[in-house]
């Protein structure tokens, strides 16, 4: 919070001109390592049915990103659909990295593993049994456990997130693998 309010105060010092090029010089950098905001994804499929657990906040998750970042539609059965994506599984697990002298966690590794596969209505593969696993390092303190807890379940979300985005991409790469087929 401190050095936001050194850069806002440092900035209320300059020029307009200068806040402009230093403006500019950011666009630029941003621009040069090659930064793009997220956009469409281009699924090959015009219509899927995901297939999960029903109240499950992955399956939710998934749905939602196949409705807003693509412009494939979803199916209430998989009878209609040109494809089914089977959530096959999720787990969260916490793995201890390292110990204190005293035998206390000092740092933890959290993994988050979801297995999926791409289908038609005939079983015919389009996308085997595939694991996105998602790794994220955290340091633990056992005299704050509830804000190390809490700081586990965001990192856990985030993580979920990212599988979608993952599962996503997997689905995508599906078009460019039957296009180099043809």
């Amino acid at each position: 919070m401190e050095s936001w309010s050194r850069v806002a105060e440092a900035a209320r010092g300059m020029s307009p001109i200068a806040r402009g090029c230093a403006v500019a010089a950011l666009c630029f950098g941003l621009a040069a390592c090659g930064f793009q905001l997220r956009g469409k994804v281009d699924l090959p499929f015009e219509t899927v049915f995901v297939e999960g657990q029903p109240y499950s906040k992955l399956t939710t998750q998934l749905k939602r990103g196949i409705e807003g970042a693509s412009n494939t539609r979803l199916t209430e059965t998989p009878d209609g659909a040109q494809a089914i994506v089977q959530l096959l599984g999720d787990a969260q697990e916490r793995i201890i990295l390292a110990v204190s002298g005293g035998g206390r966690v000092r740092e933890l590794q959290l993994r988050y593993r979801v297995t999926f596969r791409v289908t038609d209505v005939k079983l015919r593969e389009w996308l085997a049994k595939n694991d996105v696993v998602i790794l994220r390092d955290m340091t633990y303190d056992d005299s704050q456990v509830l804000a190390k807890e809490g700081e586990a379940n965001q990192l856990f979300r985030e993580m979920q997130a990212d599988a979608v985005q993952q599962i996503l991409r997997r689905i995508q790469a599906i078009r460019a693998a039957s296009e180099v087929d043809s």
